[in-house]
Parts: C-alpha cells; sequence; structure tokens
C-alpha cells in the first residue's frame, strides 16, 4: 500500500467517516499488520475504552442428527450412524442443571436440522430449560433452524419467533452466516437457508425486540473480497434494525478429531489450508474498521487458540467469548493445545495479561460486574501489539 493510500485511509477511520468495499479490500491487501492493528485499536478503544467483556456460558447441543451435509462440518451425523444422538429433554435439562454451580449466565444452543423432531420438541425444551434454570439466559438456534422449523412446523418464522420467545428464548445465535456470496457459498453449504432467509429471519428478530449476534466463517476458500462484502451486507442491514450486537468472525478449521472413526466428514480441508494467525489477526482488524455501526467484535477462544485471541483484543476485538466445556460443531485442534474449558478465573487472568480490564457482561451486554485491571506496576497502559 502506497503512502497517499495509507494516509488517507488513517484520515477516513480518524474522522470516523466510512470506509468503502474499495477500502476494505485495500485494508485485506497492505502486509502492514501492525499499521493494521494499531488503526484498528484506535477504532475499539474509542468504542470501548480498556475493556474487554466476557461472558461466562455453556454450549449445549441437543442433536447431531443433521439432513445437511455443509462441506466444511464434522458436527453433522446421519439417522443410525453410531455417534448419533438426539437428547430427550429431560436429558438436556439434567446436562444443563448440573453446569448450575459455575454461575453461567447464558447457554447456547446449537443443534443439527433433525429430519423426524417434531416442532413442538424446541419451544417445550426451551420451557424446560427456563423453569431449571431460570436465572440463565437462552442463547439458542441459528437462522439456519429457524428457516427449517418453518418447514417441519407450517408456521411461519414470525409465529416461531413468538413462541419462542414467549418459551424463554432472548437470542439467536449467529450461526448460519459462513459467507453469503453466493460463489463461494454454494461449495462449502448443504441447506437452503441462504442470505435472503438468513437476514430475514434476523430482521424479524430485531423487529421483536431481540439483540442478536453476526458471525462469519473466513479461512477457507474465499477471498479477502468475499469477507468484505459479507461484512457490507451485515453493516447495511444493521443500518435498518440496529439489532446487531457483535459481529463473531470464526476461523475455519480442519477435521483433527473426528477423523478417527475413519471417516471425513469435512471435505475442503484436502484443498484448504487453516488460516494462520497474521490472516486471522487482519481479518479481526478489518472487520472492525469496515464494521462503524456494531458495537463490539467478538474473539471466539476456541476457534483461535488463546494466544492468538489475546492478540485479538490488540487488533480490533473487545470481547472474549466465555467458559465453554464442549464444543463440538467444529473443532481448535489438540495440536496447538487451546484447552476445552476455561474458568472465570482463566478469562480474567487472559483478559489482564493482555493489558485490559475485564468486565462480566449478560447477553444483552448489560453489565455484571466489573473487575481490576492488570497490575499498573506491571504492565502499561493497553497498545497496539506489535507483531
Amino acid at each position: 500500500m502506497d503512502v497517499g493510500l495509507k494516509r488517507e485511509l488513517e484520515e477516513k477511520v480518524r474522522a470516523g467517516e466510512r470506509l468503502t468495499r474499495e477500502d476494505g479490500i485495500a485494508l485485506y491487501e497492505s502486509d502492514d499488520l501492525a499499521w493494521l492493528g494499531g488503526l484498528a485499536h484506535e477504532v475499539r478503544t474509542r468504542l470501548n475504552g480498556d475493556v474487554v467483556h466476557f461472558n461466562v456460558n455453556r454450549h449445549l447441543n441437543m442433536t447431531n442428527v443433521c439432513t445437511a451435509s455443509c462441506a466444511y462440518c464434522s458436527f453433522q451425523r446421519k439417522p443410525g450412524e453410531k455417534d448419533a444422538y438426539t437428547m430427550r429433554i429431560e436429558e438436556a435439562v439434567k446436562l444443563a442443571k448440573a453446569m448450575e454451580s459455575e454461575n453461567l449466565t447464558e447457554l447456547h444452543i446449537v443443534n443439527g436440522l433433525h429430519p423426524n423432531l417434531p416442532w413442538r420438541y424446541y419451544p417445550r425444551s426451551l420451557r424446560e430449560l427456563k423453569a431449571a434454570l431460570p436465572e440463565v439466559s437462552l442463547k439458542a438456534f441459528t437462522a439456519t433452524e429457524i428457516h427449517h422449523f418453518e418447514t417441519i412446523s407450517g408456521m411461519s418464522a414470525s409465529e416461531i419467533l413468538d413462541e419462542l420467545i414467549d418459551a424463554g428464548l432472548e437470542s439467536l445465535t449467529g450461526g448460519g452466516a459462513e459467507i453469503f456470496d453466493w460463489e463461494v457459498r454454494q461449495h462449502i453449504v448443504d441447506h437452503r437457508t441462504h442470505w435472503e432467509d438468513w437476514s430475514r429471519i434476523h430482521r424479524l428478530a430485531h423487529e421483536k425486540g431481540l439483540k442478536t449476534p453476526c458471525t462469519m466463517l473466513y479461512g477457507h476458500i474465499e477471498e479477502p473480497r468475499h469477507r468484505v462484502d459479507h461484512v457490507l451486507r451485515l453493516r447495511e442491514l444493521q443500518d435498518e434494525t440496529g439489532g446487531f450486537q457483535v459481529f463473531i468472525p470464526l476461523r475455519y478449521q480442519h477435521d483433527f478429531v473426528d477423523m478417527k472413526d475413519g471417516k471425513v466428514r469435512n471435505r475442503l480441508q484436502a484443498r484448504t489450508q487453516m488460516a494462520t494467525g497474521a490472516e486471522a489477526l487482519k481479518t479481526f482488524a478489518v472487520s472492525r474498521l469496515l464494521f462503524d455501526n456494531v458495537p463490539h467484535v467478538k474473539v471466539f477462544w476456541v476457534m483461535h487458540g488463546v494466544q492468538t485471541a489475546q492478540l485479538a483484543l490488540q487488533h480490533g476485538a473487545d470481547d472474549m467469548d466465555g467458559s465453554v466445556v464442549e464444543y463440538k460443531i467444529t473443532h481448535d485442534a489438540d495440536d496447538f493445545g487451546t484447552p476445552n474449558k476455561l474458568t472465570r478465573e482463566d478469562l480474567l487472568d487472559l483478559i489482564r495479561d493482555a493489558g485490559f480490564r475485564p468486565v462480566e457482561r449478560n447477553t444483552r451486554y448489560e453489565i455484571i460486574r466489573e473487575y481490576e485491571g492488570p497490575d499498573p506496576a506491571r504492565r502499561e497502559s493497553p497498545q497496539p501489539m506489535r507483531v
């Protein structure tokens, strides 16, 4: 990137001027990660100061049986496969109830698109989970699942959301987005929920007062221009509804775990490499710079590794996803030592070690508790990490 363009982009960012598609592509083409990180860090500091938000949550996947066979997914199983499972609602409640002693504030529920479960299973599961854990927020179901519920119930998404909200739903999850551009999407997705229906369902959720996350699965067969297009679609929808609280870049994972049964379900990995740490940090930085109307950018440490997650906090992210016990949808390789659980104390240590002040939040980003920041005698105030 020439000096003139770099200066022009700096001026636009510092003036609060909206970046264009061409600006986003130019940012991805820059090989100056320290400069990109510094610029994104300025924006995250302007929006969120020295704070890193976190919550203590648990993931619950009630079934892995799925009609779809998405090219990147190692989670799905077909009916009758050895590892296929579907929980009875009582079983799911018992599992969730066992987590209560850990003072969790959120239960995150995503499932496969089960061909035979009746629609009533889903609102009933929320009602019983809410009755068992009344203080825990239920963040449940992707837009893809809501679209699936339309098919199996004969109801509209509006009616479905009304019933789920009545049963205790507080937020949808952000999944099912992957990459919206059809040039890429047709090769990676095997369900019928694409941009038109994904955006329709989140728009409806926002109209009903729900705040939701939005996501992007990156680092597979897409190019930077597809990432920029993805963010700009979400940015335009956010202009309309104001309902997205947080953007979450999710790093595509190779299948290191589920190959143990001899079946490779992730069909992309033969022709892809996972994004490097530097590419991940660039993606966080550019996303933060483009997304001028979404207050938070979250790093999901399970899919990035703990150290890259800490660095992401210096490259635009201000939220670190909570303490997951088991994450089955994708896997971070044991090869680089990512744990499958972090406690509240672990998260506090990681955030302070990165130079920030931890703030515990709930699903709606309301503050539960503020904690002391890093020891000022040990570490200076947060600055962009020079890479």
